[in-house]
């Protein structure tokens, strides 16, 4: 392949990685990893395989529980549990028992895997373990054979919001039968498992790669998969494009111990020549572990590429050689490391208000407000987005606009105020924006056409006021539309603009329409989007879902939506060498 670089190619490229820069930084190169594997990310989806989750370890402990015993005093365990959608409590784990303790502190932690995009309501019970079963596995405890001390119920992401990650909630229950007093309260402390924050940050480079093309050199770039049981291998990384090179050097590849497993866990690294039509040449590949790849570091060696061989299975062994320049190991700062140190996530909300949504008046337009009280898409869409992200929001002041509506004034505005202000967009809590948005469905007469720019101007401008300060803040936009959008070329420009500010658009399409357009805006092709100058979008930004598909299936409008936010989140700050709030650099 030659070194043309149409909008395709480049964008195309994007998608491996992006076309080859230096790195300025260690810190830089890290934060490029983190933004450039939109491919691989589709690659997962696209098998219903989605982001691994921060594994958190919660520590228990209580104080002045009940007394139910008479010659000593309680011998206490906590179970957890985990309340599912249709109300049934899923037991997720047991502390062990206490001996004698009205204020136990347990040791035995129970973990729980943080799902960012799922509001986790936790359930937790306390019992008093009866003396004969004190030599019993607690995990085979029969629980009505226990007296019960109360319970107690938060969500999981209030404790990690906090800045010491910790709650204490006051018990409650019916212990028995004339008992109306204290039961005590229960702490619950969270921390998230050193393995889910571990990366290894690795410098590449190869000598002597065959060439794969006629009239110029290669464009390797690596490929890097885990071998697991279920498959052969499965992609984890990729490094950029480097053009026209036989002897490329990357920027550092950052591994997560979430990607490759474990240290001794084999992976495949694959060198291809990169092909505008998609199908990558092969150019040679060896297996190595994390653990290898230390050690080539250390002892400066160099490992030969094989080329499988279609005769008998044998591998031919080329000159084209991999070496490991560079090799540290170290800590990374996750999502909830941000989260808890104060960094916020402010909700912005934008409602399509075009007549090709129906009259709101009628039983099958999408604005209509049903009586019964049964929510339209618009509400449902609100609800659920706005539930999960609202414990980010310390005052839950949400900015509310429409596009696409006649105004009182008889102009069609794009970026008017929900609540009817001429001035001050923002609402007071979910419940705000829905009042803002029955309100304005009887004041505001729906027109057109469907613009979006309007309002990711506008959110990219708040951002951008934000960004100017210094606040620990990031925007999250959520566009709900029925229409296929007629400033298609100007909403990528104000996306293309917006890719370098603390903001990411989620959009909802409601109807029936055909969304084929958003899907282009989404970028879930590993193809980012390029403006009407020809500049890439610094990372993706934009996640689009028609409610339609969703409500086929078994996955949440709210899951589909926000699983890419904490990777857009932290592509974002590790962009920008932001640590959390008032943490050292690391």
């Amino acid at each position: 392949m030659g070194n043309c670089l149409s909008g395709d190619v480049k964008g195309g490229k994007q998608a491996i990685g992006g076309v080859q820069q230096r790195p300025t930084s260690a810190t830089t190169a890290i934060a490029n990893n983190a933004a450039l594997n939109d491919a691989v990310d589709f690659f997962f989806r696209s098998r219903g395989q989605y982001p691994l989750f921060s594994q958190i370890e919660l520590t228990l402990s209580a104080s002045n529980l009940l007394d139910c015993d008479i010659t000593s005093k309680s011998d206490p365990m906590a179970v957890m549990y985990l309340r599912k959608k249709d109300g049934k409590l899923e037991e997720i784990g047991r502390t062990e028992v206490i001996l004698n303790s009205l204020n136990p502190s347990w040791i035995e932690k129970i973990t729980v895997s943080f799902q960012f995009e799922v509001v986790q309501t936790l359930v937790f019970h306390v019992y008093d373990v009866d003396t004969r079963y004190h030599n019993v596995p607690v995990k085979t405890l029969k629980l009505k054979d226990q007296d019960f001390l109360g319970e107690a119920t938060c969500v999981l992401s209030e404790i990690m919001t906090r800045p010491n990650r910790t709650v204490t909630l006051s018990l409650t229950g019916n212990v028995r039968a004339g008992v109306n007093r204290n039961l005590g309260t229960l702490s619950v402390l969270a921390e998230e498992t050193v393995a889910s924050k571990t990366v290894a940050e690795i410098n590449f480079r190869c000598v002597n790669l065959d060439n794969k093309d006629l009239f110029s050199k290669s464009d390797p770039f690596l490929r890097i998969s885990r071998i697991v049981e279920s498959t052969a291998a499965v992609p984890i990384c990729r490094t950029e494009v480097v053009d026209n090179n036989l002897n490329p050097m990357w920027r550092p590849v950052c591994l997560t111990m979430q990607q490759f497993g474990t240290k001794d866990t084999p992976l495949v690294i694959e060198c291809f020549d990169f092909n505008t039509s998609g199908n990558h040449e092969l150019i040679g590949r060896t297996e190595k572990s994390v653990a290898e790849l230390e050690r080539l570091c250390l002892q400066k060696e160099a490992v030969n590429f094989v080329y499988p061989s279609l005769s008998h299975g044998r591998k031919k062994i080329l000159k084209g050689q991999l070496i490991v320049d560079r090799f540290v190991e170290k800590v990374q700062y996750s999502f909830l490391d941000y989260i808890s140190s104060g960094f916020e996530l402010n909700f912005m909300v934008a409602v399509d208000f075009t007549a090709s949504n129906g009259d709101p008046r009628t039983p099958n337009s999408l604005h209509y407000i049903d009586p019964s009280g049964r929510s339209n898409s618009y509400q449902q869409a609100i609800m659920e987005v706005g539930e999960v992200i609202q414990f980010y929001d310390s005052d839950k002041r949400f900015p509310a606009w429409g596009f696409g509506g006649r105004t009182s004034d008889g102009s069609v505005s794009h970026a008017f105020n929900l609540n009817g202000a001429s001035y001050g967009d923002e609402v007071v809590g979910v419940e705000g924006i829905m009042t803002a948005y029955a309100s304005a469905l009887r004041n505001v007469a729906l027109a057109g056409p469907t613009l979006f720019s309007h309002v990711v101007d506008r959110a990219a401008h708040t951002a951008s006021q934000s960004l100017s300060q210094n606040s620990p803040k990031y925007y999250v936009l959520l566009i709900i539309t029925d229409g296929v959008l007629t400033d298609m070329a100007g909403t990528v420009d104000a996306l293309v603009r917006a890719s370098d500010l603390p903001l990411s658009v989620l959009i909802v399409g409601v109807g029936n329409t055909d969304f084929r357009q958003m899907e282009i805006l989404d970028a879930d092709n590993g193809r980012r989007l390029e403006s009407s100058t020809g500049r890439i979008a610094t990372r993706d930004i934009v996640q689009f879902v028609p409610m339609k598909d969703i409500h086929s299936g078994q996955v949440s409008v709210v899951q589909a939506l926000l699983e890419e936010l904490p990777g857009q989140f932290l592509s974002y700050v590790r962009t920008r060498n932001i640590n959390p709030v008032g943490a050292p650099a690391i």
